[in-house]
C-alpha cells in the first residue's frame, strides 16, 4: 500500500513544470525585490525543493511581513474547522511572486 500521509501526497499535477520552462530558475526570480507590506502570491515552483510551503497554502495570497535574503515571512489565512486564523509562514522566494497590481 501507498503512504497516505506524506507531505507531498495528490500533488503530480499541482507543482508540475510549465511545458518547455523545466531546469533551473531562472535568475530574475532571484533579482526581485521584496518590502515589508507588499502582497504576494504563494505558488510552489516544483524544481526546488527548498523553502516550499505546504500544498495547503497554494494559490493563497499573503502580505509580507519579514524580509531577508533568500526568506520572506508572509502572514496567510487559513481556514482550520471553523476558524480563520492568521498563519505566519516564512517561504522562499522561488516560491512567490509579487502581486501586480499593488507594485510600487
Amino acid at each position: 500500500m501507498t503512504n497516505t500521509k506524506r507531505k507531498r501526497r495528490d500533488t503530480h499535477y499541482v507543482f508540475s513544470r510549465p511545458f518547455r520552462k523545466h531546469g533551473v530558475v531562472p535568475l530574475a526570480i532571484y533579482m526581485r525585490i521584496y518590502r515589508k507590506g507588499d502582497i504576494v502570491d504563494i505558488k510552489e515552483t516544483g524544481s526546488v525543493q527548498k523553502g516550499m510551503p505546504h500544498k495547503c497554502y497554494h494559490g493563497k495570497t499573503g502580505r509580507a511581513y519579514k524580509v531577508t535574503q533568500h526568506v520572506v515571512g508572509t502572514v496567510v489565512n487559513k481556514q482550520v474547522q471553523d476558524k480563520i486564523p492568521a498563519k505566519r509562514i516564512n517561504i522562499r522566494i522561488e516560491h512567490i511572486y509579487i502581486l501586480s497590481i499593488f507594485t510600487y
